[in-house]
């Protein structure tokens, strides 16, 4: 059986977790990645892709720019200031979207679903009324779109996933000083395990929790597995061990 296993012990976040499964295409279809999903159509998102080095381990950061302004991925919704965006169109960009099937078109709506539900629940209004900043919401369409992407051409029949740190301590938002996890991300880890572990910063992003509930069948230790692949996927934070997520591809029985 073709499977994948996620070491989220230093958390994640969905550039985190494109990084990885992008190292795991094969050489020809890695270095073409980049421009065909910039052709997708995203408002004003350009991926790059680049070597990064944490700790002697070697990786690949990916970094998304909207309009030339990148997001870190930690910053939460409903900052005021700038154009913000609801459901609606977030489901009108992802229709509109070239080059990708149908049924990744459905994945990325239901990872996205999944945030929008929680963001719901973490500031009491319906669905529909939940108002995404302009940035981060293309930046996370664009890290949902990227990652259901990759896991759609490598096509793993089985995933699973080391238990996850989420970190600890207390991160800035716009609503001002909020727990780690904050609480939509808190929201999309119910039924999940987790561990606060002893790093105090926010490990895991709502984008990233997002995509491991919707892709992960079960949170474990790695199965015994004759490898294919490992990829590592470095974040933007130096801290004191290696950021990064490391994913591993194989055969299992």
């Amino acid at each position: 059986m073709r499977s994948m296993h996620i070491d989220c012990s230093m958390g994640a976040a969905g550039d985190m977790l494109t990084a990885a499964l992008l190292e795991l295409l094969p050489d020809a279809e890695r270095e073409g990645f980049a421009d065909s999903f910039n052709s997708l159509g995203i408002p004003g998102v350009i991926m790059t892709a680049e070597p990064s080095v944490k700790y002697g381990i070697s990786g690949t950061h990916v970094r998304m720019t909207v309009n030339g302004e990148e997001e870190d991925g930690h910053i939460h919704h409903h900052s005021g200031g700038h154009v913000h965006h609801n459901i609606g169109d977030i489901e009108r960009i992802v229709s509109g979207l070239s080059g990708i099937s149908r049924e990744v078109r459905k994945e990325i709506m239901e990872v996205y679903s999944i945030i929008a539900a929680a963001e719901s629940r973490a500031h009491g209004v319906p669905v529909t009324e939940v108002h995404f900043h302009e940035v981060g919401m293309m930046d996370a369409i664009a890290d949902v779109t990227a990652v259901c992407m990759l896991m759609d051409r490598i096509g793993a029949d089985r995933v699973t996933a080391f238990p996850l740190n989420v970190g600890s301590g207390t991160v800035r938002s716009a609503h001002g000083v909020l727990p780690v996890p904050a609480p939509a991300t808190a929201f999309i880890l119910e039924g999940i395990p987790y561990q606060a572990g002893d790093i105090e910063s926010e490990l895991c992003t709502p984008t990233g929790a997002a995509l491991l509930k919707h892709f992960v069948t079960e949170f474990r230790e790695m199965p015994l597995m004759t490898v294919e692949a490992e990829g590592f996927g470095m974040g933007t934070k130096d801290l004191e061990r290696a950021n990064c997520v490391k994913i591993t591809l194989g055969e299992t029985q």
